[in-house]
């Protein structure tokens, strides 16, 4: 049986739970840090693999945005409305960054 660490369980449950604009904001402060060349490689290892759970999250929370984005931009018929590669038609999310 693999041994689970209970701390870890709890950090990666707590990512789940994170908004897209806070986890991308975490995402930001991690790469700073890695960037910065200060870091022991454990720990650049465990920013690594925090960075890599930050991402999922958010490539969920966009993709669910889509999603949902997709399901509204519908025609009268209730059917989604196409482009001309029959592709669904979407619209942007109007993400504005946070300045700082």
């Amino acid at each position: 049986m693999p041994v689970t660490n209970p701390s870890n369980q709890a950090n990666q449950k707590t990512q789940e739970e994170l908004g897209f604009e806070a986890a991308f904001a975490r995402l930001e402060q991690i790469l700073e840090r890695m960037n910065s060349g200060a870091i022991s490689l454990d720990e650049s290892l465990k920013l690594y693999e925090e960075a890599d759970r930050l991402i999922t999250v958010c490539s969920k929370r966009l993709n669910d945005a889509e999603r949902k984005i997709e399901i509204l931009v519908k025609n009268r018929n209730g059917e989604l409305s196409l482009n001309t590669e029959q592709q669904p038609v979407t619209q942007d999310y109007p993400y504005n960054a946070p300045k700082g």
